[in-house]
């Protein structure tokens, strides 16, 4: 097996837009946390070559991943479908969204106003920017590639990371109902505490790893960065050396963050949060790393799928009253109420052009282990449920992977009993309710449909050989 690892930064320039929410934010001057990222690891079995690539971004568009590939297959032969590309969703990263250059051009003056001047709008300078880190990074980590062994294992860290949607009296869920809300009952929903873990180490050193942990990048430590997962590479590093490569890929965390709604405490945000979160993380990672038997793996083998997955529509009652309200100023209408009223006009308009969505589900199999990626912001619950279904003992769930698609849910959270932003509809969040069931079988054809190898472990002690005397205490020490 050989292994390299390479990085690039993508930090954004000052006045750029931040990605985060349905209206805009900008990046400061002079307000740069940490650099932002493209961390790449190429695997190679001798047979195939795999590339996982982790961003410190909000999210990833199709077309960045489809460019950065097709560079990527003519540069140095890896396949498109052995590439994958997940993001952090750093809620302070750079301008990848959510409106795409031209995507509105068919529309309305109206429709292109609120589009392009009031939404979250990526910058083509800053997506080339991107595709180019991708492109680079995978490049120069094929280059790298070195004779290596490799470590995957899994470690569990249960105290950093919570469904923010909660089960109420009412029997509806909300998002975030607030800390000391006394009609709380529980949580709607759960969070998954794995920590994947693999590892490439040559002549003992750790030439870099792969972290898959489930948890929203919105600890917000302040101006640009890549949130707690900074942290989490600092953690490792701390303690591996600074030249070990750190690739996050976020795992099904559509319905969770740091914020622990049932504790009374308030202390997720802010840059001691930040903290908390990635060196919890990072330390149960570096306990795997040094627990886990390095050996040569393989084999190493990638498969994708393609479906063509429905947006849900709005009643064209609903898109009459929302085109009145957004002719109105937000002061009048409601910040709140105006901004879905504009979400809703807008994806009527979307609708016209894009009917449904492309949902790239992909399957990265590094001997027993198999990363199982798709481009939504999936629920926690259909991440645990393809874990359990699928064939492979180490199975580790990547979101927001080579594309981008919204909110994805669970059927139950869209029911009588369902509720949370997460399901309401906007331009971003729109596919049909069977989506995440949808996502989950494709993801489980593609695993079963590959054969796990066996996790390494390491040599067992000899035989043991009675002894032809007991061993006795000696005399002085009686």
């Amino acid at each position: 097996m050989k292994a390299g690892f390479a990085e690039r930064d993508i930090t954004p320039k000052p006045g750029m837009e931040k990605p985060g929410g349905y209206g805009k934010a900008f990046h400061k001057p002079d307000d740069v946390h940490d650099p932002l990222k493209a961390r790449a690891a190429v695997l190679d079995d001798g047979t195939t070559r795999v590339a996982l690539v982790g961003l410190d971004a909000p999210f990833v568009t199709r077309a960045v991943v489809v460019a950065a590939r097709e560079r990527i297959r003519q540069r140095c032969g890896i396949a498109p479908e052995a590439v994958l590309v997940g993001a952090s969703h750093t809620h302070s990263g750079g301008p990848m969204g959510l409106v795409q250059p031209g995507q509105y051009d068919h529309a309305s003056a109206l429709v292109k106003r609120l589009a392009y001047e009031q939404s979250s709008m990526a910058d083509p300078v800053y997506l080339k920017m991107v595709e180019d880190a991708i492109a680079e990074a995978v490049v120069e980590a094929d280059a790298r590639r070195v004779d290596a062994l490799a470590s995957v294992g899994s470690g569990r860290e249960a105290t950093v990371a919570f469904n923010r949607r909660q089960r109420m009296k009412t029997g509806l869920c909300y998002s975030h109902a607030g800390k000391g809300n006394p009609d709380i009952v529980d949580y709607a929903g759960p969070a998954d505490p794995e920590v994947g873990v693999l590892g490439a180490w040559a002549d003992g050193k750790l030439l870099g790893c792969v972290v898959n942990f489930a948890c929203h990048g919105t600890t917000g430590p302040g101006g640009t960065s890549a949130d707690w997962i900074y942290y989490l590479e600092q953690t490792i590093r701390g303690v591996m050396g600074k030249d070990a490569v750190v690739v996050f890929l976020n795992g099904a965390c559509g319905d969770v963050t740091q914020v622990n709604n049932l504790s009374p405490y308030v202390r997720e945000f802010g840059e001691r949060s930040a903290r908390h979160v990635g060196t919890c993380v990072g330390a149960e990672a570096l306990k795997v790393l040094v627990s886990a038997e390095p050996a040569d793996i393989g084999p190493i083998v990638a498969k994708s799928t393609l479906l063509r997955i429905p947006r849900r529509t709005p009643s064209p009652e609903r898109v009459k009253r929302c085109l009145g309200l957004v002719q109105q100023t937000p002061e009048a209408v409601g910040r709140t109420e105006w901004t879905f009223a504009k979400e809703i006009v807008m994806l009527d308009a979307l609708l016209q052009t894009q009917p449904a969505a492309d949902v790239e589900v992909q399957a990265v199999q590094v001997g027993p282990a198999v990363y199982l990626a798709n481009p939504a912001e999936l629920f926690a619950q259909l991440g645990l449920d393809t874990k359990a279904a699928s064939p492979f003992p180490l199975t580790w769930v990547v979101e927001l992977a080579n594309g981008c698609v919204c909110y994805v849910p669970t059927e139950e959270a869209f029911g009588p009993h369902g509720g949370g932003y997460e399901t309401r509809l906007t331009s971003y969040t729109n596919l049909e309710v069977k989506a995440g069931t949808k996502i989950v079988e494709a993801s489980l054809r593609l695993a079963r449909s590959l054969t796990p190898s066996a996790v390494p472990e390491p040599p067992k002690a000899p035989p043991w050989v009675p002894r032809d005397k007991p061993l006795v205490c000696p005399p002085e020490l009686d």
